[in-house]
């Protein structure tokens, strides 16, 4: 199983940033993928998690309605599009799969919303 994340960068308040997880090594249109993520001195959070062909999605409270998190089972990527950007969002992306009861994370991609 290896997971992929890119995307990430330094972003001003408001703005918007698209990450994306490219997987590999596993059935990826057969899992739900979800994606954490990580600030400096906090322990890692979830975020949003989509089902195996995108009929559900979930989002923790601090980002409905400015994340949206999506999947192409052809490109076996996931996706989470984020717009007006806080600087509470600044922290390290993560990807994960559970997998015959395993947790696979990929290896973060850094986001910084700062002015």
């Amino acid at each position: 199983v290896q997971l992929v994340e890119s995307g990430g960068g330094l972003v001003q308040p408001g703005g918007s940033l698209r990450l994306s997880c490219a997987a590999s090594g596993f059935t990826f249109s057969s899992y739900t993928m979800s994606w954490y993520r990580q600030a400096p001195g906090k322990e890692r959070e979830w975020v949003a998690t989509i089902t195996s062909v995108g009929r559900t999605t979930n989002y923790v409270d601090s980002v409905k309605g400015r994340f949206t998190i999506s999947r192409d089972n052809a490109k076996n990527t996931v996706y989470l599009q984020m717009n007006n950007l806080k600087p509470e969002d600044t922290a390290v992306y993560y990807c994960k799969v559970m997998r015959a009861g395993l947790p696979y994370w990929g290896q973060g991609t850094q986001v910084t919303v700062s002015s």
